[in-house]
């Protein structure tokens, strides 16, 4: 059997499961903002809940991801309605996304079109040869502190209200989005208050950087793949480039086991409710490399650049170590 026999058994698509998963994590989302708001006044409780939330609005964005594959429910219609409702709990336009996604995975790995990754890695010879501003923006932009706590920020709260390729697109769903969106604020603060506009802000702002986490997890760690044409094997691309991230269980549950990226992109048709599943049962034969767990996931967080000739990731060089290489931050 070969992975992609192998993976074509968990590829069913369940409207009864889809649904299930989406109206759960929804009621679960709804009932912590309402409940956080409730007892604001209860620092450890609301505390509490405003993680839950932030983990259930990582979940619904992961669904509508499903969505944005037609793989979360059977039809292409039923997708199509759930993602557009969905874009209002992950701040993310649903067909601009789907679209940006798709370049994503299009260009998987690909050394000459790293703008469709959602973390950008220079190259060890480009950060030898960048001058001194182009190198501290990167230091900055690749500092986990500032990457964590402020690329979230930017992406759902600044980015995210005008995408990339919008106009190519169409700017009237992105348009459409934002008023929907600015809608569903005020009705948060009509019900619950300003109490329920700061649970709300707060959980977006740790759902964001849970998210960042995942992404850069996903395709940035030390034997991960890049390559140029016409080297570039898009399947070791899938497998190798993407990470299966061992985190556990309730990890799983609150990130909709979109961990198992290496099999997500592979075949992207595996509904988030199956890939834990297929991961689980995978025959130890068909696997090509091992899973991350959390050392190695933190670790990862050192490297910086990619060496095309160790074919690795790598921290920044230390003094004295290659032409132009700067102290290790």
């Amino acid at each position: 059997m070969t992975i992609r026999e192998f993976t074509r058994a968990y590829t069913g698509k369940s409207d009864l499961l889809g649904g299930l998963s989406l109206v759960a994590t929804l009621a679960v989302y709804l009932g912590a903002l309402a409940l956080a708001a409730r007892f604001s006044g209860h620092w450890g409780l609301s505390a509490l809940l405003i993680v839950v939330l932030a983990f259930a609005s990582v979940r619904l964005y992961v669904l509508q991801h499903d969505c944005g594959h037609y793989a979360l429910f059977a039809t292409r219609r039923l997708n199509d309605l759930a993602g557009h409702v969905l874009s209002v709990f992950s701040l993310t336009p649903y067909r601009v996304m789907q679209y940006n996604h798709n370049l994503h995975h299009a260009y998987l790995g690909n050394l000459d079109h790293r703008e469709t990754t959602e973390v950008y890695t220079m190259t060890l010879a480009e950060w030898q040869a960048a001058p001194w501003w182009r190198r501290l923006w990167y230091r900055l932009y690749r500092n986990p502190v500032l990457m964590l706590g402020l690329g979230g920020i930017y992406a759902y709260f600044i980015v995210y209200r005008w995408p990339a390729n919008t106009l190519k697109v169409g700017a009237g769903g992105v348009i459409a989005h934002n008023i929907v969106l600015a809608v569903y604020i005020w009705l948060v603060w009509w019900a619950l208050g300003m109490p329920g506009l700061i649970v709300l802000g707060t959980s977006a702002v740790l759902a964001g950087a849970i998210g960042v986490f995942l992404v850069y997890l996903q395709h940035n760690f030390e034997d991960t793949y890049w390559d140029r044409k016409p080297d570039l094997d898009f399947r070791r691309a899938t497998l190798e480039g993407s990470s299966s991230l061992d985190l556990g269980w309730l990890w799983d549950l609150g990130t909709g086991n979109i961990a198992y990226h290496d099999l997500h992109h592979f075949n992207p048709g595996i509904p988030s409710y199956r890939l834990r599943r297929c991961q689980k049962e995978m025959p130890e034969e068909l696997r090509t490399h091992g899973v991350i767990r959390w050392p190695e996931a933190l670790a990862s967080f050192r490297l910086k650049l990619w060496d095309e000739d160790c074919q690795k990731l790598v921290p920044f060089p230390r003094e004295g170590e290659g032409q132009g290489a700067v102290p290790a931050g």
